[in-house]
C-alpha cells in the first residue's frame, strides 16, 4: 500500500494541479469564500496541494496531519472569535480534510466535516474539482451561518486567496 500511494504521489504533477484547479476555477473559489464570509462571521481558507514529499508520504503522514499542519502554518487558529476553518485537497490521494478552530467545532462536529468531505471526494471521482469545491464551500456556509451569524464590526481577518502548494 505505501509503494502505491508513493507512486501516486511523486507522478502527481503541478502541471495536474493546474488542470484541476485552472486561474479561473482559483478565481471563483476565492470569490466564493469572499461572498460566504459576507454572510457569517466565520473565517475560510482552502489549500490544494498536488502531492507530498516522498519522505512525508514514506513516514506515512496522512492528509488529516497535513490539514492540521497547514492550518498551524497559515494561522487559521488566530482568528478574534476561534472561527477559522480550512478546506485541504491533496491532489494525489483525492482527500479533503476540513479543519476547524475549536469555535466551530465544538457546534458542528466531526460526522458533519466528515460528510462533506465525502461529497466533495464524490465529485473529484468523477474529474469535477470546481464543482465539489464550490459544493463544499457552500454546505461549509451553511454551518457557519446557523452558528456564527454575522455580527456588526466584523472584518475579514484571513486572505479569501487559495492557497496552492506544489
Amino acid at each position: 500500500m505505501r509503494t502505491k500511494r508513493l507512486l501516486k504521489h511523486i507522478f502527481t504533477t503541478k502541471l495536474q494541479l493546474k488542470q484541476a484547479f485552472p486561474k479561473a476555477v482559483l478565481r471563483e473559489i476565492e470569490s466564493a469564500i469572499q461572498a460566504s464570509e459576507t454572510r457569517h462571521s466565520g473565517e475560510l481558507r482552502f489549500a490544494v496541494e498536488a502531492a507530498l514529499d516522498p519522505v512525508q508520504v514514506f513516514r506515512g503522514e496522512s492528509p488529516r496531519a497535513r490539514a492540521v499542519g497547514l492550518f498551524s502554518n497559515l494561522r487559521i487558529w488566530d482568528t478574534e472569535h476561534n472561527c477559522g476553518l480550512l478546506i485541504y485537497v491533496l491532489l494525489a490521494d483525492r482527500a479533503v480534510e476540513i479543519v476547524a478552530d475549536r469555535g466551530i467545532h465544538a457546534k458542528v462536529g466531526d460526522a458533519e466535516w466528515t460528510r462533506i468531505c465525502h461529497q466533495m471526494e464524490a465529485a473529484f471521482r468523477g474529474n469535477d474539482f470546481r464543482g465539489g469545491v464550490l459544493s463544499g464551500i457552500q454546505a461549509v456556509t451553511r454551518h457557519l451561518l446557523e452558528h456564527f451569524p454575522i455580527k456588526d464590526g466584523d472584518q475579514n481577518e484571513l486572505s479569501n486567496r487559495p492557497v496552492v502548494l506544489s
